[in-house]
């Protein structure tokens, strides 16, 4: 028999988004059906942030067992016990797991329904053999690792984010292609835990950060034997003995081949839009998402879209920032605009890759070239000096009446040091704030204020100030 629910709220996807939708309206005591077909805490628990980043930290002990001997510390040679890699990456899964399990929200009031969900018109969900009709619908459905229609690719193994991490064995040889953040963290973390490496990006490497910045991450995985070949398309894969893969590429150097034991694909992603009948509800959308204003409401008024499925900046925490958005709006009648100048965003290589606000390029064409550079080098930082972390540099972007426009850092740190500057960012603050607040000695977070001063090194050197100095020495 069909049940029927009618909701305040109906949530799609139980990801980052949607969890803290049903969370905080259950908080309110706002009756809500959340309904997932996968695993609670979708890609980022499961397949993305949360392994990714366990595997990271374990390239890392291995890396500085490696590094011992710098600090007078010897540690003894490196070994890597691939399967335990893999145990220790699915114990940090299962230690987060409970905050987003059904149990947990069923707990908090949520309705959960373990099924796919489809609109059968625009005013109806039907999930399993529950049919629900809600005040309004938040689509948080997520993204899905693109596959590229790349020739020979349908006859060789190949692995996606969702399928890396459950790999009890070190590859010999991990091809990588895609030189995005996904791209470049794998490759250093596998290099580190013993394999070789290759990545092939048909245009650069990092290519959405500061080339200045992304060039001194690049420099120190090719240093550590990551091979990473730029400008090179693949034309086609094929097999390679056995078990192994060959991946043919061409660049205006010349067409070439890589041979490898496993093959990684990281070249994107899709949001996951197919078999929800968009259609039906009147939602438009395309390849790349749910079609929003700036509101994150669809073409369908009833029905909001956040996170990746939005079709905007695909990061754990802008779903996160989505989900408030949308709960002010449908809880509280107040209205919410994204604001995308405001989220940072950090690739965890080491060293680490942050970001937040506008690039060099998008601010001079924003202000018509009337902007200042700043930057700092980690080589004159005490903290950094002592931990032998000084490959990297802070660079500030500011207008000519000192309010900070962006902020990129290279080097240890950066995904933390970015906080900080996010929170500038967002409450508008300019240099003079910074200039007033006092970090501790030694940390690696002074490299950002010592930036900040250097804006005002100019004043040193005219006349008129120099001046007033003078003239109020007079006065004892």
């Amino acid at each position: 028999m069909t049940s029927r629910l009618t909701p305040d709220i109906c949530i799609i996807g139980g990801g980052s988004g949607g969890l803290s939708v049903a969370a905080a309206a259950a908080a309110f005591g706002v009756n809500v059906v959340l309904i997932e077909k996968g695993r609670m805490g979708g890609d980022c628990l499961n397949y993305g942030c949360v392994p990714s980043k366990a595997m990271i930290a374990a390239g890392k002990h291995a890396h500085a067992i490696a590094q011992a001997p710098d600090f007078g510390v010897t540690a003894g040679e490196v070994k890597v016990n691939f399967r335990k890699v893999h145990d220790h990456i699915h114990s940090v899964i299962g230690a987060i797991a409970p905050n987003d399990s059904v149990e947990r929200f069923r707990a908090m009031g949520v309705t959960v329904i373990e099924a796919e969900a489809r609109f059968v018109n625009k005013t109806t969900v039907m999930a399993g053999d529950t049919e629900i009709r809600a005040r309004r619908y938040v689509i948080a459905t997520g993204s899905s690792p693109l596959v590229p229609p790349i020739p020979g690719l349908d006859t060789v193994d190949y692995l996606t984010n969702e399928t890396l991490f459950e790999q009890t064995r070190a590859p010999k040889h991990l091809i990588i292609i895609g030189g995005g953040p996904i791209g470049v963290e794998m490759a250093q973390a596998h290099r580190r835990l013993g394999a070789e490496v290759t990545v092939v990006e048909g245009a650069r490497a990092l290519g959405k950060d500061d080339p200045e910045l992304a060039a001194i991450v690049l420099d120190r995985i090719r240093a550590e034997g990551v091979t990473i070949l730029e400008g090179s398309k693949v034309a086609s894969v094929e097999k390679r003995g056995k078990t192994g893969v060959r991946v043919n590429y061409e660049s205006e150097a010349g067409n070439g081949s890589v041979d490898g034991s496993d093959l990684l694909l990281a070249v994107g992603r899709l949001a996951n839009v197919e078999g929800l009948g968009l259609d039906v509800a009147g939602v438009k959308h395309d390849r790349r998402g749910i079609k929003v204003g700036a509101n994150l409401r669809s073409s369908n008024s009833r029905v909001y879209a956040i996170g990746d499925v939005a079709g905007g900046l695909q990061f754990t925490h802008v779903a996160g920032y989505h989900a408030g958005l949308v709960v002010q709006q449908i809880l509280f009648r107040l209205p919410a605009k994204e604001n995308r100048d405001i989220i940072p965003w950090a690739t965890y290589t080491d060293p680490e890759l942050a970001h937040v606000g506008l690039t060099e390029e998008e601010a001079a064409k924003r202000h018509g070239g009337r902007i200042s550079i700043l930057r700092w080098p980690y080589a004159e930082n005490d903290r950094a000096q002592a931990e032998r972390k000084t490959t990297g540099l802070i660079k500030m972007v500011v207008d000519r009446k000192a309010r900070i426009l962006g902020v990129s850092i290279a080097g240890a740190g950066a995904g933390e040091m970015i906080n900080m500057w996010a929170l500038a960012l967002s409450n508008g603050m300019t240099l003079k704030d910074v200039r007033g607040y006092v970090p501790p000695y030694p940390t690696m977070a002074e490299i950002g204020k010592r930036a900040a001063i250097t804006y005002y090194s100019p004043l040193t050197r005219k006349p008129f100030v120099r001046w007033i100095v003078r003239f109020l020495r007079r006065f004892g």
